[in-house]
């Protein structure tokens, strides 16, 4: 196991050297000057130029990479161009928004995907069944921020039951906190949670057709433990496979549902950025994006042993 964890963690070098080069070349060559946003419609060509060597510009490009990767590895991430911070404190500001998103989104996701899932499959060709297919495919054809604006013209602004916008820290107020993360949660959690559904009634369906599946019943066991200990327990490495999969999604759809309800997170943080043309904490933000997204598709692929005793690292 640990042999294995070394080899994936190696691998990750790679993985995030083709995105950081991919990222710095997208950026530079897209059409826009970063200097001439900072400078304004006012400016002349002589300060645009000026900006432009005051945050190396100007040099060449594979110059400018080098010097980056250099300031990365001696962990400087630069600073921003727009927000005259350092990157690193800005994503320190912007991270907790962003991760209290996440976690709420995955626990309402898998707590309400994974039962729908296993009782559409118990339930199949039944009216529950279709029900959860139907859903499922809404889910995935709705866009994230079409399901935000009517969430919140429905309990925020007809019936006035929770805020619009912003955002207040956990420690801060408890139910401040809980008011202002539950529309931004479900928003983001409706396409997982479809997502999660259709694969869980998926593989518990195969599973129930198990000939392990049939002696359980013989034996007189409860519903309950045949679905949950023996149906789901069997079919649960596909449904983690998708959890982490679905991490992707959860990455881009936090920049959509994070504007549109306000959220001060780092995915506000990269639409202001992309708007700006601030390279720094783009190329920053979008390397750790990738780098967690790494992680914990390392921690999904570990976790595989808890549920499957045959497969071993």
């Amino acid at each position: 196991m640990l042999d294995f964890i070394i080899r994936r963690l190696i691998a990750i070098i790679p993985v995030l050297t083709v995105v950081a080069v991919f990222v710095f070349l997208m950026l530079r060559l897209t059409p826009g000057d970063p200097a001439a946003v900072i400078a304004g419609d006012n400016a002349t060509s002589d300060q645009i130029a000026d900006i432009r060597t005051k945050l190396g510009l100007d040099e060449p490009i594979w110059t400018q990479f080098v010097i980056w990767i250099s300031n990365i590895l001696q962990g400087n991430f630069g600073e921003s161009f727009f927000f005259k911070k350092t990157v690193a404190e800005l994503i320190a500001q912007r991270v907790e928004p962003t991760l209290a998103l996440a976690i709420c989104t995955l626990v309402i996701a898998v707590t309400v995907a994974v039962p729908m899932g296993v009782l559409a499959a118990y339930r199949h060709g039944s009216l529950l069944d279709r029900i959860v297919m139907g859903f499922s495919v809404l889910g995935f054809s709705v866009p994230v921020f079409v399901i935000g604006y009517c969430l919140i013209y429905v309990f925020a602004i007809e019936l006035g039951w929770l805020p619009v916008q912003g955002y207040i820290r956990i420690g801060v107020s408890f139910w401040g906190f809980l008011e202002r993360m539950i529309l931004p949660s479900i928003t983001l959690a409706v396409i997982f949670v479809a997502l999660i559904a259709r694969m869980t009634r998926a593989s518990v369906l195969e599973v129930l057709n198990e000939d392990y599946i049939r002696t359980a019943r013989a034996k007189g066991l409860s519903n309950r433990v045949e679905l949950m200990r023996h149906a789901l327990r069997n079919a649960a490495v596909p449904i983690l496979t998708v959890i982490g999969l679905g991490i992707a999604g959860l990455i881009g759809g936090a920049v959509v549902t994070e504007s549109v309800y306000g959220l001060p997170g780092l995915g506000r943080l990269t639409v202001e950025a992309v708007l700006s043309r601030d390279f720094p904490t783009i190329q920053t933000v979008i390397l750790l994006f990738s780098v967690v997204y790494v992680v914990i598709n390392l921690l999904i692929d570990i976790s595989y042993t808890l549920f499957d005793p045959r497969i071993r690292y």
